[in-house]
C-alpha cells in the first residue's frame, strides 16, 4: 500500500488552511485577530463550558477596538474565576474583596450587553459585572445565577429540649465537615459557617412567622479565659465591628455532631428550639458574607438593566456608587433551583448617588436583606488640618475606601446633637486617599469657625430623585425599602410583605452611618401585607433616628391611599416629622397570623408636628388607634 505524504511546502499550506477552519469555526465565540475586531459582537454557544478566556479577552482589547454592542447566542453559559481579571474593590457595604469578572466595564461608553434570554451560571467569588467611571451602559436580557450558592440550608428534622439539641438534614446541594466541632460548609472556592442564620417556611417560601424567638442561631459566646485585655489601648477610635475587633473577648459556642451522613445535631443553642419542618438557612460570619455581588456599579452617570433576572449573589444584587441616572426595568430578583434564598443581602443598594433612580416593575424576593437601600454618607471629622482642609474617618469597615463626591460638589457639616440637617455649607476641591479609614479633604473655603473635630460630614448632592413602582417586594428579610433621600422620592402601586418594616425612614449615624433626611417622600396606592411577621414590635412604615432628642428629621411627607391588611397591630410609628399627611389609607387585620403585640395602638406620634389625618378607614383589632406625646395635644385620627 502507497503511504500518503505531504511534502514540505504542502505541510504548511494544510496548517495554514486547518488554522482557518479553527479561526472560522470559533471565530463568534473568541475573537482571534485584533485586524477583524467589530464594534459589534457575538458570542456563541460554542464558549459556555468556561466563557471567562473569550469574553474577557475581547473586552479587554475595547480601548482600541470599542465595543458597542456585545451579543450571546441564547444558551447557558458558565464563568469561572480561575482566568478572570482580578482587581482589589473596596465596596460599599461589602467586604473589601480581590474580586475576579470576566467582564470588566472601565472606562466605557455608550455600551449594550444583551443576553438575547441566556443564562449566566457563575463558580465561586466572581462580581459578573464590575463597573467603573463608564457612561451609557446598558444589559439586557440575561439571568444571573451561580452553580453552587454562598449560603447553605438544612431542613431541621427533630430537636430535643431535655438535651437542648435540634438535628438538621442537608441535601446533596450542601457538602460540609465538621472541623472542631464545628459545622463548616465547603463550596467550590468558598467555605463558611453557620454564622449568621433565619428559618423560612417552606410552605409559604418566605420567612417564618416568629422567627426572633428561634434565630439567629448562637454561634458565638463570650470566651472564657481572658487576661489583660484591659491593657489594650488605642490612640484612635477603633471600629468594634471590624474583623479584627469584633472577635475579641468571644468563643465557639455550638458544638455540632453527625448523626448520620447528612444529619448533623447542633447543641448549646441559647434561644428556643426551631420548630421541624421548617428550613434554617445560614450564610457564615458577618463580616466575611458579602464578597461577591451581581453588578458592581461606581462612579458610572447612566445605566440601564431591562428584562435582568438575578437569581443567587454572594452579597447583594446590585451595589451602586457615586453613580448617576440608574434606570432598572424588570429587574427581578428571585431564587432558582429550588432554593429558599436568592441574594445573600439587598436586592439593590445606592449610595451616594444622583440624577434619577427608578426601580418599576421589578420582583425583589427572597433575598436576606433589603430590597432597596437609598442614602449617602457619613464621615466623622477627624482633624482640622489647616484653613480648608480636614482629614475624615470612614466610620464603618464596609465603608473603607468610599469617596465623598466629586470635585465642587456641596458637602453639609452636620452636629447632629444639635440638628439633622448641615449647620453650614463647603464646596469640594480635593480628595487625598491615605488609606481606607482616612483620607484628607480640601476645600475652595475656608472652614467656618464652629467646625469641631467629631462632626459629621455628607454630600448634599449626592441623592437622587427616586422612583418606585409597580414592585412586587417580599419573602425576604429584613425590610422592604429604607429611604434616607432629602429629594424626592415616590413610592407608588407596589406590593410588600416583609419581615421587618416595609418602609424604613432612618437618620443611622451610629452604625452604619448612612446619612440623609426624607424629605418629599409621597408613598401612595400600595398594598401592605403581613409585614413584621418575623416578631419585631415595630411599625410597617416607621420614620426613626439613631439619637434620641426632638429635633426634627424628615419633611413634607404624603401617605395617601393605601392599603394595609396587617396581622397584627402597629401600622404607623412617627417620629421627628414636620409635616406628614395621611390620608385616604384602609387598614384591616388579616387574621393570617395571631397578633404578637395585642397592646399596640395602630399609630404612634412623637417629636413631631404639622401631622394630618384624613379620611382614613380602620377596620383593625387595636383597642386604641392612635397614641401620641405632648406635643400634639389635639391631634386626632380621622
Amino acid at each position: 500500500m502507497r503511504k500518503f505524504q505531504l511534502s514540505k511546502g504542502s505541510s504548511e499550506c494544510f496548517k495554514i488552511v486547518m488554522l482557518l477552519f479553527i479561526f472560522l469555526w470559533c471565530g463568534a465565540g473568541f475573537p482571534q485577530s485584533t485586524d477583524s475586531l467589530s464594534e459589534n459582537v457575538l458570542f456563541t454557544t460554542v464558549i459556555a463550558d468556561d466563557a471567562t478566556p473569550a469574553v474577557l479577552a475581547r473586552i479587554r482589547q475595547a480601548k482600541e477596538h470599542p465595543i458597542s454592542e456585545i451579543k450571546f447566542e441564547m444558551g447557558t453559559y458558565h464563568f469561572y474565576p480561575d482566568k478572570a481579571f482580578e482587581k482589589f474593590t473596596r465596596i460599599s457595604n461589602h467586604d473589601d474583596v480581590l474580586a475576579k469578572t470576566a467582564i470588566p466595564i472601565f472606562g466605557m461608553h455608550d455600551l449594550t450587553i444583551d443576553g438575547q434570554g441566556s443564562t449566566f451560571i457563575f463558580h465561586g467569588r466572581m462580581i459578573p459585572f464590575l463597573i467603573e467611571d463608564s457612561q451609557n451602559i446598558t444589559i439586557t436580557n440575561v439571568s444571573i445565577d451561580w452553580a453552587v450558592p454562598f449560603h447553605s440550608e438544612g431542613l431541621i428534622v427533630a430537636n430535643d429540649e431535655a438535651n437542648n439539641s435540634f438535628d438538621m438534614e442537608f441535601s446533596e446541594a450542601y457538602p460540609y465537615e465538621i472541623r472542631n466541632g464545628q459545622l463548616i460548609f465547603v463550596k467550590e472556592y468558598y467555605e463558611h459557617t453557620l454564622g449568621q442564620s433565619i428559618l423560612f417556611d417552606p410552605t409559604r417560601n418566605a420567612i417564618a412567622f416568629n422567627t426572633e424567638v428561634y434565630t439567629p442561631i448562637s454561634a458565638t459566646r463570650n470566651s472564657t479565659v481572658q487576661h489583660n485585655l484591659d491593657k489594650i489601648k488605642y490612640k484612635y477610635k477603633t471600629d468594634p465591628r471590624s474583623k479584627v475587633e469584633k472577635v475579641r473577648g468571644k468563643e465557639d459556642n455550638l458544638r455540632v455532631e453527625e448523626v448520620k451522613p447528612g444529619t448533623v445535631r447542633i447543641f448549646n443553642h441559647k434561644q428556643k428550639l426551631p420548630p421541624v419542618g421548617l428550613v434554617l438557612v445560614c450564610k457564615g460570619d458577618q463580616s466575611l458574607n458579602r464578597l461577591a455581588p451581581a453588578f458592581r456599579i461606581t462612579g458610572t452617570d447612566g445605566f440601564n438593566a431591562k428584562n435582568v433576572n438575578v437569581h443567587h449573589a454572594g452579597g447583594m444584587g446590585l451595589i451602586a456608587e457615586n453613580s448617576s441616572d440608574l434606570i432598572l426595568d424588570s429587574f427581578n430578583v428571585t431564587p432558582s433551583q429550588g432554593r429558599m434564598v436568592s441574594t445573600t443581602a439587598d436586592a439593590t443598594h445606592f449610595v451616594g448617588c444622583r440624577g434619577k433612580v427608578v426601580l418599576k416593575n421589578c420582583t425583589f424576593n427572597n433575598q436576606l436583606d433589603d430590597a432597596t437601600n437609598v442614602h449617602g454618607t457619613y464621615q466623622e471629622v477627624m482633624d482640622i488640618l489647616n484653613k480648608n482642609s480636614v482629614g475624615v474617618r470612614m466610620g464603618h469597615a464596609q465603608q473603607q475606601g468610599f469617596a465623598i463626591g466629586r470635585t465642587n460638589d456641596t458637602i453639609g457639616l452636620v452636629r447632629l446633637e444639635s440638628s439633622f440637617f448641615p449647620y453650614d455649607y463647603l464646596t469640594l476641591k480635593s480628595m487625598e486617599y491615605i488609606n481606607g479609614r482616612y483620607q484628607i479633604l480640601t476645600f475652595n473655603e475656608d472652614l467656618p469657625a464652629g467646625l469641631n473635630v467629631g462632626d459629621l460630614i455628607e454630600n448634599v448632592e449626592g441623592y437622587p430623585d427616586l422612583l418606585v413602582q409597580n414592585c412586587n417586594i417580599g419573602r425576604n428579610r429584613a425590610r422592604g425599602l429604607l429611604i434616607s433621600n432629602p429629594k424626592k422620592t415616590i413610592i407608588e402601586n407596589n406590593f410588600f410583605s416583609t419581615e421587618m418594616e416595609a418602609i424604613l425612614v432612618p437618620v443611622e449615624s451610629s452604625h452604619w452611618f448612612e446619612s440623609g433626611n426624607a424629605a418629599n417622600l409621597i408613598i401612595r396606592n400600595n398594598t401592605f401585607q403581613d409585614s413584621q411577621h418575623s416578631g419585631f414590635n415595630r411599625g410597617v412604615i416607621r420614620f426613626v433616628t439613631d439619637d434620641e432628642n426632638h429635633n426634627i428629621a424628615f419633611r413634607n411627607i404624603e401617605i395617601a391611599n393605601n392599603e394595609f391588611h396587617q396581622f397584627d397591630n402597629l401600622i404607623l410609628e412617627i417620629s421627628n416629622v414636620d409635616g406628614l399627611l395621611f390620608q385616604g389609607n384602609t387598614i384591616t387585620n388579616s387574621g393570617t397570623f395571631p397578633i404578637l403585640h395585642p397592646n399596640n395602638p395602630a399609630i404612634t406620634v412623637k417629636a413631631s408636628k404639622n401631622i394630618q389625618f384624613k379620611k382614613n378607614k380602620y377596620l383593625g383589632k387595636s383597642k386604641q388607634i392612635l397614641v401620641k406625646d405632648e406635643l400634639l395635644p389635639n391631634l386626632k385620627f380621622k
